[in-house]
């Protein structure tokens, strides 16, 4: 069987992390699969999907270590293209990854107790953001 259900957020801009782990919950409790795997995934190339412990320190740390490691800036050749000033969001993306997949075990997610699923925004902006829940199993 196949259960799927989009979310939609709305973002801050850049650094800004929403804690998905409920609603996936919730989808998987909808879907009454009991063992499967969940899917999560980020429409856009510039927001990124992933596991962590969602805490004030770690919300913080994330985008200034990103940020660090790929600063905002107008050298990257991606504004050779747009001049649109979200090189380095794109490259945080994808770093990251738009997705994350998780097992589903007696009918609920089978995460660590510090683990919980977050979306990050790399744009520079604000951004309404849809993410994919698919569930699959029996």
């Amino acid at each position: 069987m196949v259960f799927q259900e989009h979310l939609e957020i709305h973002t801050k801009g850049n650094g800004d992390m929403n804690d998905l782990t409920h609603e996936v919950e919730e989808a998987v409790r909808k879907s009454q699969i009991q063992i499967g795997i969940v899917h999560i995934f980020n429409i856009g190339s510039t927001g990124a999907i992933g596991a962590i412990e969602f805490e004030p320190g770690l919300q913080q740390d994330l985008p200034e270590f990103l940020n660090k490691l790929m600063p905002p800036s107008r050298d990257y050749k991606h504004e050779l293209a747009w001049h649109d000033g979200n090189g380095h969001s794109h490259l945080q993306a994808t770093l990251l990854g738009p997705s994350l997949t998780i097992p589903v075990c007696r009918g609920k997610l089978e995460l660590g107790t510090w683990q919980q699923i977050f979306h990050l925004e790399c744009d520079i902006k604000p951004r309404r953001r849809r993410i994919v829940v698919t569930i699959y199993g029996e």
